[in-house]
């Protein structure tokens, strides 16, 4: 028997002259069972409304009478992401299918892109819905008052689950999913996935490992996403260099390409390279002026939102673009992707050849060029690993101790903590079920003392011990200091790149900059500067 609410979302998608896959159904059975889960679907297929309707559904469920009224409701759902530019993308999809289905609820974002404004909105009245990153997680934990955000937390989806485990990103999320089940043990956890080998182990560590829940689902979709891979040759193969970088000499190859494609991502292994491809393209086809843009993770915010938003609505012909745009990103109008060089690993070239064709039924049309000899032999292990469905796995990190340090002093920082009870949190983890008391009592006297290294200077006297036997930072300058440094990516000193009348373009590495003279040109935003001054 269908139950009310599944009634509502069916009729919904009937509206829209679409049918439920298979493995959505199966994902709202499941979730609606109760069960946490891990749901493994090829890229453009429906993974996000398989396991967005679930929770509409139950919510309509559980208020028969006024599932369309506004409540203060509280937070509801948590939705993770790897990366901020996947927020936009997913509250719209969210948001728009919830007005359409007539749930009053409030879809906010909340990375380290949203305005103050909007957090002090966020912290004042919790929306239902609020999607966000790893590290602004931690960042919600390090507030005072958390528990109360959190309790009434129905589900937690983590997206792109595959891009985070195996990582410290990852066990950032373990960590708070630690925290957040013993505010609320009832909440259920589900992953997304499109390209991990190892499934059962990824549902273990997402779900915890001590104790495991035995009734957590697996959910692979049964659908065969047609890919259709092409490989970019030379007219003679034996002038192949066996190492280098030979791709730019075949860029009247895929001019060709281009042209015939309604809109195309060119994927780059650097950035470097991408300002060379993006420059010779022009040089070579002018006619691609104002079609064509740039995209990587050293360019101005606002800069890569315009191109996000240009390819979105079909101006743009060619993005020449680095790993920035790999994940989850919906660009309907995209046709076909070029991987230029090894895309380092099958899963990779799958999660970029998905940026094509990212709907269901549709085809995804990718070619790979290969840049020297050894490639071509990658581009046939390629095509074989893809032919027979093999995909790397992801190994799990255990016992990173700068993380779960970072996350004590987090903890510290907001409520403070009691050590006895987060210890037996943290080695329900998967990446701490082996954490020794011994190593425990080490990092709660480092937290405190600074260690045997470092006892000598205050600085590092970062926590307290209250009258309670609590573990608390009393500093508000270290507080503040915390909650700015919370996450795990490490880079190189950047510094601002500006045009002397003003205009910011984006960030480059100190390093580089520093190997500049003035006066000495070079091409960054697809731009040909001169270095003028460092300020």
């Amino acid at each position: 028997m269908i139950s009310p609410g599944e009634e509502v979302i069916r009729k919904w998608f009937e509206s829209k002259g679409w049918t439920p896959f298979d493995f959505q159904s199966d994902c709202w059975q499941a979730y609606l069972e109760g069960k946490d889960g891990l749901l493994n679907a090829p890229t453009g297929s429906g993974k996000t409304f398989a396991l967005w309707m679930p929770l509409l559904i139950e919510w309509i469920n559980t208020h028969p009478d006024n599932w369309q009224s506004k409540m203060n409701n509280g937070l509801q759902i948590m939705w993770i992401t790897p990366l901020r530019a996947l927020t936009r993308d997913i509250r719209k999809a969210l948001s728009e299918s919830a007005f359409d289905i007539g749930v009053p609820w409030l879809v906010k974002s909340r990375t380290g892109d949203t305005s103050n404004k909007e957090r002090a909105e966020i912290k004042r009245k919790n929306p239902e819905v609020i999607i966000t990153t790893p590290e602004s997680l931690h960042l919600m934990l390090s507030n005072k008052d958390y528990e109360r955000t959190f309790r009434n937390l129905k589900a937690i989806v983590v997206d792109e689950w595959h891009e985070l485990m195996g990582g410290k990103r990852g066990i950032q999320v373990e960590l708070a999913l630690s925290r957040l089940r013993a505010i609320n043990p009832t909440f259920r956890t589900w992953g997304i996935s499109a390209t991990i080998g190892n499934l059962p182990e990824a549902l273990e560590v997402l779900t915890g490992a001590v104790p495991h829940k035995p009734d957590s689902a697996i959910i692979k979709a049964n659908l065969e996403k047609e890919l259709r891979i092409t490989s970019i040759l030379p007219d003679t193969i034996e002038k192949y260099p066996w190492s280098g970088h030979l791709g730019i000499r075949l860029i009247d190859k895929i001019i060709p390409i281009l042209e015939q494609s309604r809109s195309t991502l060119v994927f780059i292994n650097t950035r470097a390279q991408t300002e060379i491809w993006y420059r010779t393209l022009l040089e070579k086809h002018p006619d691609f002026a104002g079609q064509i843009a740039l995209h990587h993770g050293s360019l101005d915010r606002k800069v890569r939102d315009w191109v996000e938003t240009a390819l979105h609505e079909g101006q743009l012909k060619v993005v020449v673009c680095t790993s920035s745009l790999d994940l989850g990103v919906d660009f309907d109008p995209v046709e076909t992707i070029i991987q230029v060089g090894s895309p380092k690993g099958v899963a990779r070239f799958l999660q970029r050849a998905g940026r094509s064709g990212h709907r269901p039924g549709v085809p995804s049309i990718a070619y790979f060029l290969p840049t020297n000899a050894l490639e071509l032999i990658e581009s046939a292990a390629l095509k074989e690993a893809i032919e027979e469905k093999f995909i790397e796995e992801k190994t799990p990190m255990e016992l990173a101790y700068d993380v779960l340090l970072q996350y004590m002093l987090t903890l510290a920082v907001s409520e403070g903590f009691d050590e006895k009870q987060i210890f037996e949190e943290v080695t329900r983890t998967f990446a701490y079920h082996q954490l020794s008391r011994e190593s425990w009592e080490w990092m709660l006297d480092f937290l405190v003392t600074g260690g045997e290294s470092l006892t000598q200077y205050d600085e590092y006297h970062k926590v307290i011990i209250d009258e309670q036997g609590k573990y608390r930072v009393t500093s508000r300058r270290l507080a503040l200091m915390h909650r700015l440094s919370i996450g795990t990516i490490v880079s190189e000193p950047l510094m601002r790149v500006q045009m002397m009348r003003g205009a910011y373009l984006g960030t480059l590495e100190e390093g580089f900059i520093s190997r500049l003279k003035t006066g000495d040109n070079f091409w960054f935003a697809g731009r040909s500067l001169t270095l003028a001054k460092v300020k």
